[in-house]
Protein backbone atom coordinates (compact mmCIF):
# COMPACT_ATOMS: atom_id res chain seq x y z
CA UNK A 1 0.00 0.00 0.00
CA UNK A 2 2.63 2.69 0.78
CA UNK A 3 4.36 2.09 -2.26
CA UNK A 4 1.02 2.55 -4.10
CA UNK A 5 0.61 5.82 -2.56
CA UNK A 6 4.07 6.86 -3.20
CA UNK A 7 3.66 6.14 -6.48
CA UNK A 8 0.50 8.50 -6.58
CA UNK A 9 2.16 11.21 -4.99
CA UNK A 10 5.28 11.05 -7.46
CA UNK A 11 3.16 11.09 -10.47
CA UNK A 12 1.24 14.32 -9.28
CA UNK A 13 4.11 15.83 -8.84
CA UNK A 14 3.20 16.53 -4.82
CA UNK A 15 5.66 15.79 -1.83
CA UNK A 16 4.92 14.30 0.67
CA UNK A 17 4.79 16.36 4.21
CA UNK A 18 2.87 18.66 2.21
CA UNK A 19 -0.39 17.25 1.29
CA UNK A 20 -3.62 19.32 1.58
CA UNK A 21 -6.61 17.16 2.86
CA UNK A 22 -7.80 17.52 -0.90
CA UNK A 23 -4.76 15.34 -1.93
CA UNK A 24 -5.10 13.11 0.16
CA UNK A 25 -8.22 12.28 -0.09
CA UNK A 26 -7.20 12.16 -4.10
CA UNK A 27 -4.91 9.93 -2.82
CA UNK A 28 -7.39 7.58 -1.06
CA UNK A 29 -9.80 7.43 -3.98
CA UNK A 30 -6.51 6.43 -6.43
CA UNK A 31 -5.20 3.77 -4.35
CA UNK A 32 -8.56 2.31 -3.20
CA UNK A 33 -7.58 2.88 0.17
CA UNK A 34 -9.22 5.11 3.36
CA UNK A 35 -7.79 8.74 3.84
CA UNK A 36 -6.72 7.87 6.89
CA UNK A 37 -4.18 5.35 5.34
CA UNK A 38 -2.70 8.32 2.97
CA UNK A 39 -2.44 10.34 6.44
CA UNK A 40 -0.72 7.99 8.32
CA UNK A 41 1.56 7.08 5.31
CA UNK A 42 2.78 10.79 4.95
CA UNK A 43 3.44 10.57 8.43
CA UNK A 44 5.42 7.21 7.97
CA UNK A 45 7.38 9.29 5.10
CA UNK A 46 8.51 12.27 6.64
CA UNK A 47 9.06 11.07 10.42
CA UNK A 48 10.65 8.07 8.83
CA UNK A 49 8.42 5.95 11.50
CA UNK A 50 6.46 2.78 11.28
CA UNK A 51 2.75 2.47 10.84
CA UNK A 52 2.59 1.30 14.73
CA UNK A 53 5.09 3.87 15.84
CA UNK A 54 2.73 6.52 13.77
CA UNK A 55 0.02 5.63 15.69
CA UNK A 56 1.43 5.43 19.21
CA UNK A 57 2.72 8.84 18.53
CA UNK A 58 -0.62 10.35 17.51
CA UNK A 59 -1.95 8.64 20.68
CA UNK A 60 0.71 10.22 23.18
CA UNK A 61 0.41 13.12 21.51
CA UNK A 62 -2.96 13.53 23.57
CA UNK A 63 -1.67 12.64 26.84
CA UNK A 64 -2.09 15.97 28.65
CA UNK A 65 -5.10 16.82 26.87
CA UNK A 66 -6.86 13.64 28.20
CA UNK A 67 -5.61 14.57 31.50
CA UNK A 68 -7.46 18.20 31.07
CA UNK A 69 -10.86 15.83 29.92
CA UNK A 70 -10.53 13.75 33.16
CA UNK A 71 -10.22 17.26 35.25
CA UNK A 72 -12.93 18.90 33.58
CA UNK A 73 -15.26 16.26 33.95
CA UNK A 74 -14.37 15.24 37.72
CA UNK A 75 -13.05 18.00 39.81
CA UNK A 76 -12.91 21.07 37.33
CA UNK A 77 -14.62 24.34 37.34
CA UNK A 78 -14.73 26.58 34.71
CA UNK A 79 -15.56 30.66 35.05
CA UNK A 80 -16.92 30.14 31.47
CA UNK A 81 -18.17 26.58 31.85
CA UNK A 82 -19.00 26.14 35.85
CA UNK A 83 -19.01 22.37 36.45
CA UNK A 84 -20.73 22.01 33.05
CA UNK A 85 -18.23 18.64 31.94
CA UNK A 86 -19.27 17.21 35.35
CA UNK A 87 -22.99 17.42 35.53
CA UNK A 88 -22.78 15.43 32.10
CA UNK A 89 -20.81 12.57 32.60
CA UNK A 90 -21.64 11.97 36.21
CA UNK A 91 -23.71 8.80 37.10
CA UNK A 92 -27.58 9.02 35.55
CA UNK A 93 -26.58 12.01 33.46
CA UNK A 94 -29.28 13.66 31.23
CA UNK A 95 -27.97 12.56 27.65
CA UNK A 96 -27.70 15.83 25.16
CA UNK A 97 -28.69 13.71 21.95
CA UNK A 98 -30.21 9.88 21.87
CA UNK A 99 -26.90 8.62 20.29
CA UNK A 100 -24.80 7.25 22.82
CA UNK A 101 -21.41 7.91 21.15
CA UNK A 102 -22.32 11.26 19.79
CA UNK A 103 -23.60 12.32 23.53
CA UNK A 104 -19.61 11.37 24.52
CA UNK A 105 -18.34 12.91 22.49
CA UNK A 106 -20.42 16.30 23.19
CA UNK A 107 -20.19 15.87 27.01
CA UNK A 108 -16.33 15.22 26.66
CA UNK A 109 -16.00 17.92 23.94
CA UNK A 110 -17.48 20.70 27.11
CA UNK A 111 -15.69 18.96 29.95
CA UNK A 112 -12.48 19.47 27.64
CA UNK A 113 -12.42 23.36 27.78
CA UNK A 114 -13.76 22.73 31.51
CA UNK A 115 -10.63 21.09 31.55
CA UNK A 116 -8.90 24.17 29.95
CA UNK A 117 -10.12 26.17 32.10
CA UNK A 118 -8.55 24.54 35.20
CA UNK A 119 -5.38 23.33 34.05
CA UNK A 120 -4.67 24.65 30.12
CA UNK A 121 -5.19 22.55 26.61
CA UNK A 122 -2.25 22.12 24.31
CA UNK A 123 -3.78 23.87 21.04
CA UNK A 124 -3.83 22.98 18.07
CA UNK A 125 -5.26 26.06 15.82
CA UNK A 126 -7.00 26.95 19.35
CA UNK A 127 -7.58 25.47 22.55
CA UNK A 128 -11.36 25.42 21.22
CA UNK A 129 -10.78 22.78 18.59
CA UNK A 130 -8.33 20.74 20.90
CA UNK A 131 -11.89 20.46 22.94
CA UNK A 132 -13.11 18.53 20.24
CA UNK A 133 -10.15 16.01 18.92
CA UNK A 134 -9.60 15.02 22.63
CA UNK A 135 -13.11 14.71 23.24
CA UNK A 136 -13.92 12.12 20.19
CA UNK A 137 -10.61 10.53 20.81
CA UNK A 138 -11.67 10.01 24.66
CA UNK A 139 -15.12 8.90 23.62
CA UNK A 140 -13.46 6.20 21.21
CA UNK A 141 -11.12 5.14 23.44
CA UNK A 142 -14.21 4.25 25.60
CA UNK A 143 -16.74 2.84 22.93
CA UNK A 144 -13.36 1.21 20.80
CA UNK A 145 -11.55 -2.35 21.62
CA UNK A 146 -9.13 -2.00 18.58
CA UNK A 147 -6.59 1.14 18.93
CA UNK A 148 -5.46 1.30 15.99
CA UNK A 149 -9.14 2.34 14.55
CA UNK A 150 -8.61 4.78 17.19
CA UNK A 151 -5.55 6.33 15.82
CA UNK A 152 -6.45 6.20 12.44
CA UNK A 153 -9.54 8.42 12.99
CA UNK A 154 -7.45 10.47 16.00
CA UNK A 155 -5.01 10.90 12.74
CA UNK A 156 -7.33 12.30 10.08
CA UNK A 157 -8.24 15.08 12.72
CA UNK A 158 -5.52 15.86 13.60
CA UNK A 159 -4.44 16.56 9.54
CA UNK A 160 -7.25 19.25 9.23
CA UNK A 161 -6.42 20.46 12.63
CA UNK A 162 -2.64 21.36 11.69
CA UNK A 163 -3.77 22.49 8.24
CA UNK A 164 -6.67 24.98 10.21
CA UNK A 165 -3.48 25.87 13.09
CA UNK A 166 -1.61 27.39 9.76
CA UNK A 167 -4.85 29.18 8.38
CA UNK A 168 -5.27 30.50 11.56
CA UNK A 169 -3.41 34.25 11.89
CA UNK A 170 -5.95 35.92 14.14
CA UNK A 171 -9.10 35.83 16.30
CA UNK A 172 -12.02 33.66 15.06
CA UNK A 173 -13.74 30.54 16.18
CA UNK A 174 -13.75 30.27 12.78
CA UNK A 175 -10.61 28.69 12.32
CA UNK A 176 -10.74 26.98 15.63
CA UNK A 177 -13.50 25.24 17.68
CA UNK A 178 -16.21 25.82 15.37
CA UNK A 179 -14.67 25.88 12.10
CA UNK A 180 -11.86 23.45 12.91
CA UNK A 181 -13.87 21.31 15.17
CA UNK A 182 -17.15 21.23 12.98
CA UNK A 183 -14.56 20.08 9.62
CA UNK A 184 -12.62 17.59 11.69
CA UNK A 185 -15.57 16.21 13.32
CA UNK A 186 -17.02 15.40 10.08
CA UNK A 187 -14.13 13.77 8.26
CA UNK A 188 -14.02 11.67 11.53
CA UNK A 189 -17.08 10.62 11.69
CA UNK A 190 -16.83 9.81 8.09
CA UNK A 191 -13.66 7.64 8.43
CA UNK A 192 -15.01 6.02 12.00
CA UNK A 193 -18.14 4.53 9.69
CA UNK A 194 -16.05 3.49 7.14
CA UNK A 195 -17.60 6.38 3.91
CA UNK A 196 -16.00 6.80 1.32
CA UNK A 197 -13.03 8.84 0.36
CA UNK A 198 -15.39 11.16 -1.86
CA UNK A 199 -17.83 11.84 1.22
CA UNK A 200 -15.11 12.75 3.74
CA UNK A 201 -15.14 15.44 1.20
CA UNK A 202 -18.42 16.81 0.89
CA UNK A 203 -19.23 15.95 5.07
CA UNK A 204 -15.92 18.86 5.43
CA UNK A 205 -17.21 21.55 3.13
CA UNK A 206 -20.66 21.15 4.32
CA UNK A 207 -19.35 21.51 8.04
CA UNK A 208 -17.34 24.69 7.24
CA UNK A 209 -19.73 26.57 5.38
CA UNK A 210 -21.50 27.50 8.39
CA UNK A 211 -18.60 28.35 10.41
CA UNK A 212 -17.12 30.85 7.69
CA UNK A 213 -16.36 34.39 9.57
CA UNK A 214 -18.08 33.14 13.12
CA UNK A 215 -16.07 35.30 15.68
CA UNK A 216 -14.21 34.33 19.07
CA UNK A 217 -14.98 37.04 21.29
CA UNK A 218 -17.75 36.31 22.95
CA UNK A 219 -16.94 32.46 23.26
CA UNK A 220 -13.88 33.47 25.43
CA UNK A 221 -15.16 36.21 27.88
CA UNK A 222 -19.16 35.67 28.48
CA UNK A 223 -20.55 32.57 30.56
CA UNK A 224 -21.64 29.71 29.18
CA UNK A 225 -21.52 31.00 25.05
CA UNK A 226 -18.27 28.79 24.61
CA UNK A 227 -20.36 25.83 24.84
CA UNK A 228 -22.52 26.10 22.02
CA UNK A 229 -19.42 27.08 19.52
CA UNK A 230 -16.92 23.76 20.09
CA UNK A 231 -20.24 21.59 21.24
CA UNK A 232 -22.07 23.28 17.78
CA UNK A 233 -18.80 22.11 15.69
CA UNK A 234 -19.52 18.72 16.87
CA UNK A 235 -23.08 18.44 16.02
CA UNK A 236 -22.08 20.32 12.41
CA UNK A 237 -19.84 17.72 11.63
CA UNK A 238 -22.31 14.57 12.47
CA UNK A 239 -25.14 16.14 10.19
CA UNK A 240 -22.17 16.69 7.48
CA UNK A 241 -21.37 13.42 8.15
CA UNK A 242 -24.35 11.97 7.47
CA UNK A 243 -25.46 14.02 4.47
CA UNK A 244 -22.55 13.27 3.12
CA UNK A 245 -22.53 9.35 3.38
CA UNK A 246 -26.56 8.51 3.29
CA UNK A 247 -28.12 11.10 0.96
CA UNK A 248 -27.43 12.62 -2.74
CA UNK A 249 -26.56 15.72 -1.90
CA UNK A 250 -24.56 17.93 -4.44
CA UNK A 251 -21.45 19.19 -3.47
CA UNK A 252 -19.78 20.59 -5.19
CA UNK A 253 -16.81 22.97 -3.57
CA UNK A 254 -13.38 21.46 -3.77
CA UNK A 255 -12.57 20.85 -0.03
CA UNK A 256 -8.97 22.58 -0.72
CA UNK A 257 -11.00 25.89 -1.60
CA UNK A 258 -13.44 25.77 0.84
CA UNK A 259 -10.34 25.72 2.99
CA UNK A 260 -8.86 28.67 1.75
CA UNK A 261 -12.04 30.98 1.86
CA UNK A 262 -12.14 30.27 5.46
CA UNK A 263 -8.67 31.48 5.68
CA UNK A 264 -9.03 34.42 4.09
CA UNK A 265 -12.31 35.30 5.22
CA UNK A 266 -10.46 34.94 8.66
CA UNK A 267 -8.44 38.29 9.05
CA UNK A 268 -11.61 39.97 7.14
CA UNK A 269 -13.58 38.51 10.04
CA UNK A 270 -11.46 39.78 12.77
CA UNK A 271 -11.49 43.07 11.42
CA UNK A 272 -15.28 43.90 10.54
CA UNK A 273 -17.14 41.43 12.75
CA UNK A 274 -14.94 41.18 16.34
CA UNK A 275 -15.13 44.93 16.78
CA UNK A 276 -19.06 44.82 16.51
CA UNK A 277 -19.17 41.90 18.80
CA UNK A 278 -17.33 43.81 21.35
CA UNK A 279 -19.25 46.70 21.20
CA UNK A 280 -22.62 44.44 22.04
CA UNK A 281 -20.95 41.60 24.40
CA UNK A 282 -18.30 43.73 26.42
CA UNK A 283 -21.20 44.70 29.10
CA UNK A 284 -21.12 40.94 29.85
CA UNK A 285 -17.00 40.23 29.45
CA UNK A 286 -16.03 38.36 32.79
CA UNK A 287 -13.50 40.72 34.69
CA UNK A 288 -10.85 39.93 37.00
CA UNK A 289 -10.75 42.65 39.70
CA UNK A 290 -7.03 42.35 40.44
CA UNK A 291 -6.50 43.10 36.98
CA UNK A 292 -8.75 46.09 36.77
CA UNK A 293 -7.02 47.68 40.14
CA UNK A 294 -4.30 48.42 37.36
CA UNK A 295 -6.48 49.91 35.51
CA UNK A 296 -6.89 54.37 35.53
CA UNK A 297 -10.20 55.41 36.91
CA UNK A 298 -10.82 57.48 33.94
CA UNK A 299 -10.58 53.91 31.63
CA UNK A 300 -13.01 52.92 34.29
CA UNK A 301 -15.55 55.57 33.95
CA UNK A 302 -15.24 55.54 30.04
CA UNK A 303 -15.88 52.04 29.92
CA UNK A 304 -18.50 52.10 32.26
CA UNK A 305 -20.58 54.93 30.25
CA UNK A 306 -19.91 53.21 26.46
CA UNK A 307 -21.34 49.89 28.07
CA UNK A 308 -24.57 51.49 29.88
CA UNK A 309 -24.56 53.42 26.32
CA UNK A 310 -24.30 49.89 24.38
CA UNK A 311 -27.24 48.17 26.27
CA UNK A 312 -29.34 51.13 25.95
CA UNK A 313 -28.78 51.11 22.01
CA UNK A 314 -29.36 47.32 22.29
CA UNK A 315 -32.65 47.37 23.84
CA UNK A 316 -33.97 50.00 22.09
CA UNK A 317 -33.15 47.78 18.38
CA UNK A 318 -34.93 44.81 20.30
CA UNK A 319 -38.07 46.91 20.75
CA UNK A 320 -37.40 48.31 17.15
CA UNK A 321 -37.50 45.02 16.24
CA UNK A 322 -40.20 43.92 17.59
CA UNK A 323 -42.39 46.46 16.89
CA UNK A 324 -42.02 45.76 13.00
CA UNK A 325 -42.61 41.85 13.76
CA UNK A 326 -45.09 40.35 12.13
CA UNK A 327 -47.69 38.89 13.99
CA UNK A 328 -47.48 34.95 15.05
CA UNK A 329 -50.70 34.47 12.95
CA UNK A 330 -49.42 36.02 9.95
CA UNK A 331 -46.00 35.35 10.06
CA UNK A 332 -44.56 34.19 7.06
CA UNK A 333 -43.59 36.32 4.13
CA UNK A 334 -43.62 34.87 0.38
CA UNK A 335 -41.81 31.85 -0.38
CA UNK A 336 -37.99 31.83 -1.12
CA UNK A 337 -37.42 29.16 -3.34
CA UNK A 338 -33.80 27.67 -3.11
CA UNK A 339 -18.42 30.65 13.64
CA UNK A 340 -7.91 30.62 23.57
CA UNK A 341 -4.57 30.11 22.99
CA UNK A 342 -4.57 33.41 21.21
CA UNK A 343 -5.69 35.72 24.11
CA UNK A 344 -3.43 34.34 26.54
CA UNK A 345 -1.02 31.98 24.97
CA UNK A 346 0.45 34.46 22.19
CA UNK A 347 1.21 37.25 24.40
CA UNK A 348 1.97 34.86 27.49
CA UNK A 349 5.09 33.72 25.35
CA UNK A 350 6.02 37.04 23.97
CA UNK A 351 6.42 38.28 27.66
CA UNK A 352 7.84 35.12 28.71
CA UNK A 353 11.02 35.81 25.85
CA UNK A 354 11.27 39.36 27.13
CA UNK A 355 11.57 37.78 31.03
CA UNK A 356 14.39 35.98 29.43
CA UNK A 357 16.10 39.12 27.82
CA UNK A 358 16.19 40.82 31.18
CA UNK A 359 18.45 40.60 33.75
CA UNK A 360 18.48 41.06 37.09
CA UNK A 361 15.68 42.22 39.69
CA UNK A 362 12.48 43.07 38.49
CA UNK A 363 10.63 46.30 38.94
CA UNK A 364 8.18 47.02 36.74
CA UNK A 365 6.55 45.13 33.55
CA UNK A 366 4.88 47.26 31.23
CA UNK A 367 2.14 45.25 28.86
CA UNK A 368 0.78 47.03 25.72
CA UNK A 369 -1.77 45.26 23.75
CA UNK A 370 -4.28 46.40 21.26
CA UNK A 371 -8.05 47.09 21.20
CA UNK A 372 -8.92 43.31 21.43
CA UNK A 373 -6.29 42.22 23.43
CA UNK A 374 -7.27 45.03 25.90
CA UNK A 375 -10.84 44.02 26.13
CA UNK A 376 -9.77 40.58 27.24
CA UNK A 377 -6.90 41.64 30.09
CA UNK A 378 -8.75 39.66 32.59
CA UNK A 379 -7.99 36.37 31.51
CA UNK A 380 -4.41 37.40 29.67
CA UNK A 381 -2.65 39.75 31.87
CA UNK A 382 -2.16 36.77 34.71
CA UNK A 383 -0.62 34.44 31.78
CA UNK A 384 1.36 37.87 30.88
CA UNK A 385 2.79 38.74 34.24
CA UNK A 386 3.30 34.83 34.88
CA UNK A 387 5.58 34.67 32.03
CA UNK A 388 7.14 38.14 32.64
CA UNK A 389 8.19 37.78 36.17
CA UNK A 390 8.31 34.33 36.88
CA UNK A 391 9.60 33.06 33.06
CA UNK A 392 6.72 30.26 33.75
CA UNK A 393 5.23 28.38 30.27
CA UNK A 394 1.57 28.83 29.56
CA UNK A 395 0.60 25.98 31.45
CA UNK A 396 1.44 26.54 34.77
CA UNK A 397 -2.03 26.64 36.08
CA UNK A 398 -1.22 26.94 39.97
CA UNK A 399 0.65 30.15 39.57
CA UNK A 400 -1.86 31.43 37.13
CA UNK A 401 -4.41 31.48 39.70
CA UNK A 402 -1.79 33.03 42.29
CA UNK A 403 0.48 35.27 40.32
CA UNK A 404 -1.89 38.75 40.93
CA UNK A 405 -1.51 38.38 44.54
CA UNK A 406 2.29 37.28 44.23
CA UNK A 407 3.11 40.02 42.24
CA UNK A 408 1.53 43.07 44.35
CA UNK A 409 3.19 41.48 47.28
CA UNK A 410 6.75 41.81 45.98
CA UNK A 411 5.65 45.59 45.36
CA UNK A 412 6.87 45.02 41.10
CA UNK A 413 4.94 48.16 39.25
CA UNK A 414 2.42 47.17 36.53
CA UNK A 415 1.45 49.27 33.62
CA UNK A 416 -0.94 47.70 31.21
CA UNK A 417 -1.81 50.09 28.15
CA UNK A 418 -3.94 49.75 24.72
CA UNK A 419 -2.38 50.56 21.89
CA UNK A 420 -3.98 51.00 18.09
CA UNK A 421 -1.46 48.77 16.13
CA UNK A 422 -3.26 46.26 15.09
CA UNK A 423 -2.72 42.69 16.92
CA UNK A 424 0.46 44.33 18.87
CA UNK A 425 1.27 42.76 22.41
CA UNK A 426 4.08 44.37 23.40
CA UNK A 427 6.26 43.31 27.07
CA UNK A 428 8.74 45.26 28.42
CA UNK A 429 10.43 43.65 31.06
CA UNK A 430 12.31 46.66 33.60
CA UNK A 431 14.80 44.85 35.66
CA UNK A 432 18.07 46.40 37.82
CA UNK A 433 20.98 45.18 35.25
CA UNK A 434 19.05 44.66 31.89
CA UNK A 435 15.82 45.29 30.84
CA UNK A 436 14.00 43.12 27.83
CA UNK A 437 11.30 43.95 24.99
CA UNK A 438 9.29 41.75 22.72
CA UNK A 439 6.83 43.19 20.56
CA UNK A 440 5.41 40.69 18.51
CA UNK A 441 1.76 39.78 16.67
CA UNK A 442 -0.87 37.72 17.96
CA UNK A 443 -1.43 34.46 16.43
CA UNK A 444 -3.48 31.37 17.23
CA UNK A 445 -2.21 28.43 18.89
CA UNK A 446 0.19 30.01 20.95
CA UNK A 447 2.55 31.44 18.33
CA UNK A 448 3.34 34.67 17.60
CA UNK A 449 5.39 36.84 14.90
CA UNK A 450 7.97 38.70 16.41
CA UNK A 451 8.30 42.30 15.27
CA UNK A 452 11.01 44.03 17.32
CA UNK A 453 12.74 43.14 20.11
CA UNK A 454 15.45 44.46 22.83
CA UNK A 455 18.10 41.46 20.91
CA UNK A 456 16.44 40.39 18.10
CA UNK A 457 19.07 37.91 17.94
CA UNK A 458 18.91 36.55 21.80
CA UNK A 459 15.38 36.95 21.18
CA UNK A 460 15.03 34.33 18.48
CA UNK A 461 17.18 31.86 20.82
CA UNK A 462 15.16 32.04 23.76
CA UNK A 463 12.07 31.24 22.07
CA UNK A 464 13.76 27.89 20.18
CA UNK A 465 15.08 26.98 23.58
CA UNK A 466 11.78 27.13 25.15
CA UNK A 467 9.97 26.09 22.31
CA UNK A 468 8.19 28.99 21.44
CA UNK A 469 7.05 28.52 17.56
CA UNK A 470 7.67 32.28 16.07
CA UNK A 471 5.93 32.75 12.47
CA UNK A 472 5.89 34.90 9.45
Amino acid sequence: MMDRINQIIAANGWTAGELTIGDCIELAKAAQVRVSDVVVAEAMTTSNMTRSEVYSAVLASFSHNLYAVEIGTTTGSSFLMGTAGRELTQEAAPQIVADEFLNKVLAYTLGAQVGNHSVGLQPCAGTGDSCTYVGFVRAMLEELDDKETVARVAAVMLKIGTLFRVGKTTTGCNMEGFGAGAAASAAAFVELAGGKPADMAKAIVLAISPTIANPCTPRVMVAGLCATHIGGGVMLGKLAAQLAMHTSIPVNVPVDVMIAMAAAVHPVSAKQVVPVVIQYMEPFFKTNTAVENYIGEDVHTEETARIAATVRQALAEARAMAKKANSIVKPFGEAVVGGSSQAVGSPANAARIAHFLAKGKITKVRIELYPELFARRGINVPGILMAAVYGAGTDNSQLYREVMSKVANEGIEVEILQTDEPQLQQITVVAAEKSGMVAALNRGGGRLVLKRASDEEEAYRVAKRLGIEIVE
